[in-house]
């Protein structure tokens, strides 16, 4: 069964916060063609900013290929799969859940799963980052390590560089800062703007 998105609703508890993180090339993507990333794409700096991220987070989102290729290190999961209708807990992992999103609402695994506060950290791949456009990210840590290229890789997200896409959904950068200089490698976070009057 494949994945086939469908709108979500904004609803969700008011102290839970989606955050975004990837890193991705110079030419906006986040793995080669057939999924797998690169050497040359995995940074030691990147790597134990986004391990941190995951630490405070309640629940970490990704896709299926992700899971199965990544043991769980001990934190809740999310995988987002077309295997499952609704929401399963994985036999195979006790912190794990497959969720169908074609079947079931976000906000309702949210209330199933009892995250009524905290971070759930979106981690691809591209997929599972498109989707959450349509719920709405609160915030996307973007690395870029701006001297590799991936050829015919897959994006970060599909209609665009992730740059473009962030900023028509609502997000801005607070800038990016070096966190590599050897290998030329920036971090960024995009924030969602606020109206006027809000905080």
């Amino acid at each position: 069964m494949s994945l086939v998105f469908h709108d979500e609703s904004r609803s969700r508890p008011p102290g839970v916060e989606i955050e975004g993180h990837a890193i991705v090339s110079a030419d906006g993507n986040i793995s080669e063609a057939d999924g797998t990333m690169p050497k040359a794409l995995m940074n030691e700096a990147d790597w134990a900013l986004f391990q941190s991220a995951l630490d405070r987070a309640a629940i970490v989102v990704l896709g299926r290929l992700g899971h199965q290729a990544h043991p769980n290190p001990g934190r809740r999961r999310l995988v987002l799969t077309g295997s499952v209708v609704g929401l399963v807990a994985d036999p195979a992992d006790p912190l794990a859940w497959c969720w169908n999103p074609a079947t079931l609402a976000f906000e309702d695994v949210l209330e199933r799963l009892e995250i009524a506060a905290g971070t759930v950290a979106v981690t691809g791949g591209t997929r599972v980052f498109d989707h959450f456009l349509g719920i709405g990210y609160d915030r996307f840590a973007l690395s870029t390590a701006t001297k590799v290229l991936i050829p015919d890789g897959r994006p970060c997200f599909t209609s665009d560089r992730p740059e473009p896409v962030l900023e028509r959904h609502g997000l801005v950068s607070e800038g990016g800062r070096l966190i590599d200089a050897v290998n030329d490698v920036t971090a960024a976070l995009w924030t969602r703007r606020h109206a006027a009057g809000t905080v």
